[in-house]
């Protein structure tokens, strides 16, 4: 490896050094002015439709924000602004400082907190524990996963397991499950490095959002709480922030509509700048396969700025209206019943249950889901999220998709209707 690809001390330090200036330095703009154009196509993208050139099936999305599904769709005017971001080079440490000054602005977060740009909450999770693990000491950075001298151990409520906490343990630590308070009290010890919180799983565990930061402070402890896709509401944003936690993970390319590869690691200065040094474009680091280009950082402040100008009760409006277009449709057939919730977190938008008589309709809930993935255009709806029959959500169609779905419901219920 050449001279320009180690990580040394001294570039360590340099690094360190300029991050740490920038903490304080005002927000610079990078660049000339350039218009945007939009280029000719020849080729592949030439058609317009760059899937059904590949012949891959696009789908109208039931569901919601499912990375699987590819997440959300950005807004035009985010698509411009990240296309004047790939036209100029930048230090990516130091965007990622002026970006996070800038966030932390939007969001009026605590005087002594900031934000980091990462590819997505997942990272977030990772980088921002191993931040907490290796502080900015560079021989540590490298030594990961090894935690020999580290802290080594994470605190997490057993139901709030989940796959995401594949991300802790991959920066080497081992979970230790509790459910109580005295049991959570017995496990605080000196190799314990975090307390995580994953807030979709608030309800289920007997330590609530609110008490789990309270007890961190107590045991000095820092504390996490992974709160990817819990926007709305748009105040979550700082609610856990102002609660104290020391950090907070976000994704960007869900109800936020920013890049898909986007995601926010908010929390205490020191923190968010120990994780940008555990990530890429640092080399030698346990994050740096997780990069997040310059276009998705710029992206991710100005999905922010529309997204907190947005009117979010006039868009809830909407996306129950759509609901009742289609429950209008389909409640025509016979057996055909639905009703209408909002999930108390994590996804907190309208969403739609559909259920019917099976003594009338032969289908179960998968065959149906599986008729409309199979059909022209191909139709994603999932499960009762826990409930019987089919559950919807309508925010991420598009206008007039709301219609495609009736009819093609209709369809399908009808054909095995009695």
């Amino acid at each position: 490896m050449g001279l320009k690809g180690m990580w040394n001390r001294r570039n360590f330090l340099a690094t360190a050094a300029s991050v740490a200036a920038s903490l304080f330095a005002p927000v610079r703009s990078f660049g000339r002015k350039v218009s945007p154009e939009t280029p000719a196509i020849s080729g592949f993208g030439q058609s317009g439709n760059v899937y059904e050139e590949l012949g891959v099936t696009t789908a109208i999305n039931c569901q919601g924000t499912m990375t699987m599904l590819g997440g959300s769709l950005p807004h035009a005017e985010l698509e411009t602004v990240m296309t004047l971001a790939g036209r100029h080079f930048v230090s990516i440490p130091e965007l990622e400082v002026a970006a996070g000054k800038r966030i932390t602005q939007m969001l009026k977060l605590p005087p002594d907190y900031s934000a980091l740009v990462t590819s997505g909450a997942a990272a977030a999770i990772q980088s921002g524990l191993a931040g907490v693990l290796t502080g900015d000491n560079a021989a540590l950075i490298r030594q990961l996963p090894d935690l020999t001298g580290m802290k080594s151990e994470v605190i997490i409520q057993k139901t709030h397991r989940n796959p995401f906490d594949h991300q802790l343990r991959s920066t080497g630590v081992k979970l230790v499950e509790i459910e109580t308070r005295e049991q959570l009290r017995r496990a605080v010890n000196d190799r314990t490095a975090l307390m995580h919180f994953s807030n979709f799983a608030n309800a289920a565990g007997q330590i609530k959002v609110d008490e789990w930061v309270k007890l961190a402070k107590e045991y000095k402890v820092p504390c996490m709480n992974d709160a990817a896709a819990d926007v709305p509401p748009m105040s979550h944003l700082w609610d856990y922030a102002n609660m104290g936690y020391d950090l907070v993970t976000f994704s960007g390319g869900k109800a936020i509509r920013g890049p898909q590869c986007a995601g926010l690691l908010i929390g205490r200065k020191d923190l968010v700048a120990y994780a940008l040094l555990n990530n890429s474009p640092h080399e030698d680091t346990l994050g740096r396969s997780q990069k997040v280009g310059k276009e998705e950082i710029v992206g991710m402040v100005k999905a922010l700025e529309l997204f907190l100008n947005e009117d979010h009760d006039a868009l809830a409006k909407e996306w129950q209206g759509r609901l009742g277009n289609i429950s209008r449709q389909i409640t025509k057939v016979p057996g055909v019943t639905t009703s209408f919730f909002t999930p108390d977190i994590a996804n907190h938008v309208p969403h739609m249950q559909i259920i019917w008589d099976p003594a009338r309709i032969t289908l179960t809930p998968h065959q149906v889901a599986q008729a409309l993935r199979n059909a022209k255009p191909a139709i994603v709806i999932s499960g009762g999220e826990d409930r019987p029959g089919l559950a919807m959500t309508s925010f991420m169609l598009q206008p007039g998709e709301d219609e495609i779905v009736a009819r093609q419901l209709v369809q399908v219920l009808r054909q095995q209707a009695s």
